[in-house]
């Protein structure tokens, strides 16, 4: 099944994490804590307590930025939503590939040996391998905030930056409540799950959503292989010529729904598997070489 869900902009404006935010914004974890604090005079002085009197200063900035930014949210909720299509693939695993409606999806696998003696992992690993006979199902998806976004407060370097972080976020908490939907409703293999939203963003579901570019996920030109499978034009993403998704704020993945599931870091691979993966994908080593320098 292919499903397109379009939100406003309050509808995921509570499953925004926040601590990314602040990130982008050169302020660490703490920080980020002012967005669950009770919107009063009272409970914000009394946050503003709890830092030691030389980090006050930068704690009342995060106060100030993150009052900006959900004023900044209330515009945006005006004229914009934010878009996401996913769609549910029969899938196997063969090896180091996935199977997905029949389109081979190519993945790597850790080569880096571990102290701890774990295994060498690659994200076939949690799909059902084709040599069982019985079909499993992964998850695909994208997500992209409205394209006019982007052209915002061209003249204004503080507001266009304000607006670009948090459509960042938008795009990413657009996934976190449709990746809920799907577990609970259309995929249906957690039918009872009853997670508070600081919970979903500290990952208790079961399962995972590695999106292209995570280190279990690293080769960007998969892109192609996703928008193949999804029609991503449909809620107006684009491809570059490299694999880039346009609009800038906008993010694509997979959805894996084994109980052991979890992220890891391809890492650093050889010449024997950069061969092997550029084979399977079908692509020259010279370019896939390009996509894949950081593991190289």
């Amino acid at each position: 099944m292919t499903k397109v869900l379009v939100y406003a902009i309050h509808d995921v404006a509570p499953y925004i994490n926040w601590i990314y935010f602040f990130h982008a914004w050169g302020f660490q974890p703490r920080f980020a804590a002012i967005a669950g604090i009770h919107d009063c005079d009272a409970c914000r002085a009394s946050w503003l307590t709890t830092f030691p009197e030389e980090e006050r200063n930068k704690a009342a900035e995060a106060m100030r930025l993150f009052k900006e930014a959900n004023r900044m949210l209330n515009h945006l909720d005006a004229d914009f939503r934010v878009r996401v299509i996913f769609h549910l693939c029969k899938a196997n695993s063969d090896e180091d590939n996935l199977l997905l409606d029949n389109t081979v999806f190519p993945l790597l696998r850790q080569q880096t040996p571990h102290p701890d003696g774990n295994p060498f992992l690659c994200l076939s690993d949690f799909v059902r391998p084709v040599s069982s006979g019985i079909p499993d199902t992964v998850g695909i998806f994208a997500a992209s905030c409205d394209k006019g976004i982007e052209l915002l407060y061209a003249n204004d370097p503080y507001k266009r930056m304000l607006v670009q972080t948090l459509a960042d976020r938008i795009a990413e908490a657009a996934t976190e409540k449709m990746h809920e939907y799907v577990r609970k409703v259309a995929w249906g293999y957690a039918k009872d799950e009853n997670l508070t939203i600081p919970e979903l963003l500290k990952e208790a579901f079961q399962g995972i959503r590695p999106a292209v570019g995570y280190p279990s996920l690293p080769d960007q030109s998969v892109n192609f292989l996703l928008n193949e499978l999804l029609h991503m034009e449909q809620i107006g993403i684009t491809l570059t010529e490299n694999g880039m998704m346009r609009p800038h704020a906008t993010v694509c993945g997979l959805m894996l729904a084994h109980p052991a599931a979890r992220y890891f870091a391809v890492g650093k691979i050889g010449n024997d598997q950069l061969e092997d993966y550029a084979r399977r994908r079908g692509i020259p080593v010279a370019e896939i070489k390009k996509y894949l320098a950081a593991n190289l």
